[in-house]
């Protein structure tokens, strides 16, 4: 048992490795990170970059040069980390508010149409749409929960929405981090700050954003029961709440419950590992787990057929093997081709055997050699940007909102709004930010704890499924931040030793 614990780990680890290897990679030489002008991406950078890195090296020189500067940031930075890590997510709380009220705007594709089903369910063309992807029938039902407390549906009140969400699931990453180990709280609650800076897709109202508090409870949810000895009638509370999570994750974005699985995985194969005399204990938790999954993926399935909100003609739904078909399509993304076939063959039938036809079609003409050449572009296509698709996605942030010409509003548009003029320079600071997060994971190769390694493992399910279904921009990858997070939280400090060690720093 004791071996199969062994290879079932460094298999893990391996498999790892291979796929963040690439994400690494491609992310250190992806096109955001060119200066000056893009042909790649058509948006360069400005004078401002140039000034951002200016500052930056003038501070690591001063630091470099100065032991005096480096006492002053060791006080307040390390010595007084709890004080100056809460007041930097005070402060990133703050700016978020301030990005919502200067930025804030409709937002197109799939967004627009479940926003537009709070407004005109009757509407032919919304039932239509909610026909074809009934996959997008909780996240409706979620948002319709909030409209009906607080009677609105503007865009602003639920990107407000969407920013609580965003920033609970910050919240229960750090309380998971501090079951598992408070001496990395303080260094957690700086990198949830400087992710929440800069992450703009909190004024995108949509299954991303809004699944991902759910992901970030259910983790914590695990580590308080595998880390505490707190109150056995306290656990199974939490292992309701874990199922429940569960379900709502699923039923928001199915893709969503694979770190559920890889913790399950996990604590399977730690049973291998060692020899556990409370087997009766472990059979009431997984009891209770699958009691309280069942129960709530019943029970929210039922409303979700049930509901009589908007019309859905569910013969009409998109098959699961389409989304199949489009990640076998040029970047692995989103094909029109392929999504208007769904709505104009009236069949479920017709609709399945078209894209078993194009699967098949489609693979034939790779070949072996060229499926893996594709599996290998398209994971970096699924994975490298570090503004997670931001600005990507059709019809994102409409023409119609071009920015501000004067004034502070106008100046921070110009960073977020498709023809701003300083697009260019979120994009590249935002991969510097990226490349930071994946090296802080990257060189972590020694830590083989099995917290690291269900983060390790909730990351490579997420790589597969983006790889076999549709992928073709990093925008799904936000369901798994909490995995990144908590994982490079465990992992920078672990990496930055290891870097310290080629280098023969002192």
């Amino acid at each position: 048992m004791q071996k199969l614990f062994t290879f079932n780990n460094q298999f893990i680890k391996w498999l790892f490795y291979l796929l963040f290897t690439m994400t690494f990679i491609f992310a250190l030489t992806s096109s955001n990170l060119i200066l000056g002008d893009n042909k790649v991406t058509k948006i360069g950078t400005t004078g401002f970059t140039t000034i951002i890195l200016f500052i930056f090296a003038l501070i690591g020189l001063v630091l470099y040069l100065s032991p005096k500067s480096r006492k002053f940031v060791h006080l307040i930075f390390i010595d007084k980390s709890k004080i100056t890590s809460a007041l930097c997510l005070v402060i990133a709380v703050i700016t978020q508010i301030c990005f919502i009220l200067l930025v804030h705007s409709g937002i197109g594709f799939d967004v627009s149409g479940v926003h537009q089903g709070m407004t005109m369910p009757k509407n032919i063309e919304i039932i239509g749409y909610f026909s074809v992807n009934p996959n997008n029938l909780g996240l409706l039902l979620f948002q319709l929960f909030f409209k009906n407390i607080f009677h609105t549906t503007s865009w602003t009140f639920f990107q407000f929405i969407t920013m609580v969400l965003v920033d609970l699931s910050a919240l229960f990453n750090l309380l998971s981090i501090s079951i598992i180990d408070k001496s990395k709280l303080a260094l957690g609650m700086y990198i949830h700050s400087l992710w929440l800076i800069a992450f703009p897709a909190i004024i995108v109202p949509y299954t991303d954003t809004w699944v991902i508090q759910f992901v970030a409870i259910y983790i914590f949810c695990y580590c308080a029961i595998a880390y505490t000895d707190w109150n056995k009638f306290i656990k199974i509370f939490l292992v309701i709440i874990l199922g429940i999570c569960v379900s709502a994750a699923y039923f928001i974005k199915p893709s969503a419950i694979i770190p559920a699985i890889a913790i399950v995985i996990i604590e399977i194969n730690q049973l291998l590992k060692t020899e556990h005399k409370n087997w009766l204990w472990l059979l009431i938790l997984a009891f209770a787990f699958a009691g309280s999954l069942s129960t709530s993926y019943y029970q929210i399935n039922k409303i979700i057929k049930n509901q009589t909100y908007i019309q859905v003609n569910s013969f009409r739904a998109k098959p699961m093997i389409h989304f199949i078909n489009m990640g076998l399509s040029n970047s692995g993304g989103y094909n029109a081709k392929d999504s208007f076939k769904m709505v104009t063959l009236i069949h479920k039938k017709d609709r399945i055997n078209y894209s078993v036809k194009s699967i098949h079609k489609r693979l034939h003409k790779m070949g072996p050699v060229g499926y893996l050449a594709f599996l290998v572009k398209k994971q970096g296509n699924n994975t490298s940007d570090g503004t997670f698709a931001w600005l990507r996605d059709g019809d994102f942030v409409p023409m119609k909102h071009s920015p501000a010409k004067h004034g502070f509003k106008g100046k921070v548009q110009n960073f977020f709004y498709l023809y701003g003029n300083n697009v260019g320079d979120f994009r590249f600071l935002t991969q510097i930010w990226w490349c930071i997060w994946l090296g802080g994971i990257f060189f972590a190769w020694k830590d083989n704890r099995k917290i690291t390694q269900a983060m390790r493992l909730s990351i490579i399910g997420g790589f597969i499924f983006l790889l076999i279904f549709e992928g073709g921009r990093s925008r799904y990858l936000i369901q798994f931040l909490p995995a990144f997070l908590i994982l490079l939280t465990f992992n920078f400090e672990i990496s930055l030793k290891q870097l310290k060690s080629f280098f023969i720093w002192k």
